[in-house]
């Protein structure tokens, strides 16, 4: 026999009290959600955060550190890292990594400086740069996707000594090629008041690999093919020419770096790029990115960079030991690893606790 209506039974039941195990946690779980989902975004925010954490005692220990000519400075010293750092994060999202990039802007800046002797015109020498760069970031894409290479490490480890020869062969011993057009030296050494010419060019590409990697396509296919590279398979995506288009956009990258580094010198060196392979990987990892692929953002990347190049120019303020930079630098990429793995942690738990609500 019915005795009242569903409505009925559940006022007589919230009248007599909370029956035996029945859940009456549901305001401590949300609670708990909150404040997980609250943490979580900060630790999502922890590159700007920590950027403005340091610019605020930097300024404090040294109030020249804020200045306007500190600030060009800074920017300009960071430019080709944060360059390089933009392709890096391609290929990291990808579950890849290049080796080559500092190699490859060393020989880019060497074949820029001869070519400069026989070419007219600052956009030919420019081109001329730019398809160096492209042509080695091909190379490191089609060997690794159709010489069924293991892992990238192993093609551009091997395209990092190769690249370095180059330019050192080429060069002929010398440690600098002098001379660049008037419009190479203008992107790597003018300024826009105190903001440095190659600084604008640097978010610009930023504003357009931004809207690659969020608007087309082609972004969500290397975010897809890092986050589940045998999913993407099966979802019939072109996996080998995103591979290898990733790393030909990471050497096209490392050609306009060239670009910048020889017109902040004048000149091409086989020199240049030392360890900035190591410096764009730091920025990509201290930005957020994950070697597990799948996750990466580009104004991180760039934040990621400005990170460095600020450590290395708040030391060299303060008269510290630049030995200690990179004692201070390989502590901020232990922490910023660290942080992803509390990320992941937290992320797990949300899902986790949003499932047991739903």
């Amino acid at each position: 026999m019915v005795v009242g209506s569903d409505e009925q039974s559940n006022e007589g039941l919230a009248a007599a009290g909370p029956v035996t195990g029945a859940r009456t946690d549901g305001a401590p779980a949300d609670a708990r959600l909150d404040a997980l989902t609250l943490v979580m975004r900060l630790v999502e925010a922890g590159p700007m955060l920590m950027l403005l954490v340091l610019v605020v005692i930097l300024s404090i220990l040294e109030p020249v550190f804020l200045t306007t000519r500190n600030i060009g400075n800074v920017l300009a010293q960071t430019a080709v890292i944060s360059v390089l750092a933009m392709g890096q994060l391609l290929v990291i999202v990808t579950r890849g990594v290049d080796l080559s990039v500092g190699a490859t802007v060393a020989l880019a800046s060497v074949v820029g400086a001869l070519a400069f002797g026989s070419l007219d015109g600052g956009l030919a020498i420019v081109a001329v740069m730019l398809v160096t760069g492209l042509t080695v970031g091909f190379v490191n894409g089609g060997v690794y996707v159709w010489g069924r290479m293991p892992h990238p490490f192993i093609v551009t480890l091997a395209s990092l000594s190769v690249a370095r020869g180059l330019a050192l062969w080429l060069a002929d011993g010398r440690s600098t090629l002098p001379g660049m057009p008037e419009l190479i030296t203008f992107l790597g050494s003018a300024s826009i008041g105190f903001v440095p010419v190659s600084y604008v060019l640097v978010v610009g590409l930023a504003i357009i690999l931004a809207i690659f990697t969020k608007r087309m396509v082609w972004g969500r296919w290397i975010f897809a093919l890092g986050g589940n590279p045998e999913a993407a398979r099966r979802a019939a995506m072109p996996v080998p020419w995103v591979y290898v288009s990733v790393y030909a956009l990471s050497g096209l990258l490392a050609g306009v770096a060239a670009v910048l580094a020889s017109g902040r010198s004048n000149g091409g060196s086989p020199n240049f790029g030392q360890l900035a392979e190591l410096d764009s990987i730091a920025a990509v990892v201290i930005g957020g990115a994950s070697f597990l692929g799948g996750r990466g953002n580009i104004g991180n990347a760039l934040v990621g960079a400005l990170m460095i190049g600020i450590i290395r120019n708040g030391m060299n303020l303060l008269n510290i030991d630049a030995f200690m930079q990179l004692v201070v630098i390989g502590l901020v990429i232990a922490a910023a690893v660290e942080m992803d793995v509390i990320r992941g942690a937290l992320e797990s738990r949300v899902r986790l606790l949003r499932a047991a609500r739903a």
